[in-house]
């Protein structure tokens, strides 16, 4: 889209996060194959990869000196240890992107949502919340990729980032991806940075 100028209108950065296994990495699968101006951050991170995931698809997979390097370098814009993991996001690519007037989709945890949304206020944050957590621990054992032990830290931990909801402009209940992926459709298009509001 060109603005007055003859120049792209600016873009803008929106956050997907839930608990793991609420479903953000699928609703952006559906969001990006719907919607040709939207594109996505990849996040690097330094945890193992899992089956035949590839370098710079889901991920960009380093070791923990080449993260530290790159978050030393400032070419982070944000980053977060979790579960004793480091994921970042690299910051080239997004602001190009976003310059260019393509919005720009995170799949972030709840700490790295609020610490863009912090660095960069006018950034849109939308939870997405599972129906209950007896429904998110049916999809984390579905996963087949987590061991017991990890699987009841991301439970413990899913209560706590569920209650930060609050915090975010916008919230979500999977319950039919389908509908989901509409609501927020929904919200991109038609509310500003500011926006507050839930759709169950």
């Amino acid at each position: 889209m060109m603005g007055a100028a003859g120049k792209p209108d600016r873009g803008r950065f929106v956050v997907i996060s839930s608990p793991s296994g609420g479903g953000k990495t699928t609703l952006i699968k559906h969001l990006l194959e719907r919607n040709e101006s939207f594109t996505y951050s990849v996040s690097a991170t330094t945890r193992p990869r899992r089956g035949d995931e590839e370098n710079g698809a889901a991920y960009w997979f380093y070791t923990i000196a080449e993260f530290l390097q790159k978050r030393n370098a400032g070419d982070l814009l944000e980053w977060e240890e979790v579960y004793g993991d480091f994921y970042g996001t690299p910051k080239t690519f997004a602001t190009e992107a976003v310059a260019e007037g393509k919005t720009v989709l995170f799949d972030l945890d709840v700490k790295g949502a609020l610490r863009l949304k912090a660095i960069l206020p006018e950034t849109l944050l939308i939870f997405i919340s599972p129906p209950s957590l007896e429904i998110l621990e049916s999809r984390l054992r579905d996963r087949k990729t987590e061991s017991e032990a990890r699987v009841q830290k991301r439970l413990a931990a899913a209560g706590d980032e569920i209650a930060k909801a609050s915090q975010f402009d916008f919230t979500v209940v999977n319950d039919d991806l389908n509908d989901t992926v509409k609501q927020i459709e929904d919200i991109i298009h038609n509310s500003n940075p500011m926006g507050v509001g839930n759709y169950e």
